[in-house]
């Protein structure tokens, strides 16, 4: 490489052989992809569908790119065959030819026309005024690199959302239509159930998001953050997911609707169990409570309610939802009364209890002195004039009418004070523990 040129030290044979098996190698790797590329699925949709939005535009900027990728793969090509037949005229090429040769080879050799670059819509020319353009074989490989990784960016990405969300979207579209009809077998329409409203507002975005995938696929592609390879990142598919969870969500509601429809009768039967036992407790508390008032003196005795006439109304409301076949509504109502009609009955419940309270006192009151009297008698004092007398006092105001019950309490207290003291034992003072050692 003693001579010198333009484009530095001039080549010799072996270089120059070996720079054009690495340049042919090159036209075949490149060759084959731009043949992908022309053949490639996502480049024939793109071809063929009415694009709006983003997609609309850079597809214009990427068949402009594929088509100045032709026309330079042209040149690259010419240039090449114009290097191999310099090559081929002698098998010892002489000085002349191996500078020819390394001119094409490392020289700016190769000249695009401003025409093709235009029709590109080739940015590197525009603003110039140039009707040509020249590259090194280096600087053009480089060129088409950087198109080709655009190109098939835009292509694989496009592509890729295409083959993820429609199929999706006609999949969970299919499901909607059959909750649809589902939906509308037990009453659940729009306009009268809230889960109705929701289908027709999945019905409509489903529309919307198939149509905007199909015309404007990049609007729903993310780009991975750092990813250099083509087609790097993933479908968006946040209103795909959102609206499949809501489908979900009536599915689950039109479930507990259908669940309704067969436990129904059920649960309208024990519904009318439970305020039937409702209304039977309180009838019961308004006899126990006149029982108290006449039997117990100087006791304060809550009202007691009357029956629950409103939850009967909502169940007659429930019964006759059922004859129509209004499940939507139905629900609703039988989780509200089923609610209602427990803590009515604990209610009921509750007044009884604080009703009979004072007569639970008089049976406590009488079990004890009972209990007192059987002890002093298994160690034969019942004789004893004291325990006598204080004994007939305290069950004579414990089995009189009216009963007072504080004073009965302390006759009560009075007899086993007595009693204890009889056998010998202490009494606990009221509210003490019980001392149960003369009972052992």
């Amino acid at each position: 490489m003693g001579v010198t040129g333009p484009t530095g030290p001039v080549l010799d044979r072996d270089e120059v052989d070996r720079a054009l098996a690495r340049l042919g190698a090159e036209h075949e790797a490149i060759e084959t992809s731009l043949l992908a590329l022309q053949d490639h699925a996502g480049r024939r949709l793109l071809e063929g569908a009415e694009l709006t939005g983003v997609t609309k535009e850079r597809w214009a900027s990427a068949e402009a790119s594929i088509t100045l990728l032709w026309a330079y793969f042209d040149a690259y090509t010419d240039t090449l065959r114009t290097a191999r037949e310099i090559r081929s005229r002698r098998r010892w090429s002489s000085r002349e030819d191996l500078a020819e040769l390394t001119e094409l080879l490392r020289g700016p050799s190769v000249t695009v026309a401003g025409g093709t670059t235009a029709t590109a819509n080739a940015p590197t020319l525009a603003g110039t005024g140039r009707l040509s353009e020249q590259f090194t074989l280096e600087q053009l490989v480089d060129r088409m690199n950087d198109l080709y990784a655009s190109s098939l960016d835009m292509v694989v990405a496009a592509d890729a959302v295409w083959s993820a969300l429609p199929a999706r979207i006609d999949l969970l579209a299919a499901e909607l239509q059959r909750t649809r009809q589902l939906a509308h077998s037990v009453g659940v329409r729009p306009g009268e159930h809230p889960a109705g409203d929701d289908l027709e507002r999945i019905t409509r975005t489903l529309t919307r998001l198939r149509e905007q995938v199909v015309s404007d696929p990049l609007a729903y592609w993310v780009p991975a953050q750092g990813s250099s390879a083509p087609g790097g990142g993933r479908p968006d598919t946040t209103v795909y997911d959102r609206q499949a969870r809501a489908l979900e969500d009536v599915r689950r509601e039109i479930d507990a609707v259908l669940t309704v429809r067969q436990d129904a009768e059920k649960r309208l039967v024990r519904l009318r169990d439970l305020l039937s036992r409702a209304d039977r407790t309180l009838a019961e508390a308004r006899s126990a409570r006149g029982e108290v008032l006449a039997k117990i003196a100087a006791s304060e005795v809550p009202a007691v309610s009357g029956p629950p006439t409103a939850l009967q109304e909502q169940l007659a409301t429930a019964a006759e939802y059922r004859r129509h076949a209004q499940w939507h509504r139905l629900s609703p109502l039988l989780d509200s009364l089923e609610q209602r009609a427990e803590d009515e009955l604990q209610r009921a419940r509750e007044s009884l209890t604080a009703v009979t309270a004072p007569l639970a006192v008089r049976a406590e009151l009488r079990g004890r002195l009972d209990a007192y009297k059987a002890k002093v008698a298994r160690h034969g004092l019942a004789e004893d004039p004291l325990v006598v007398e204080r004994y007939d006092t305290a069950r004579r105001m414990l089995w009189s009418a009216p009963c007072d019950l504080r004073a009965a309490e302390q006759a009560v207290l009075r007899y086993q004070q007595a009693a204890a003291e009889l056998l010998g034992a202490r009494v606990p003072e009221p509210g003490a523990p019980a001392d149960r050692r003369g009972e052992a």
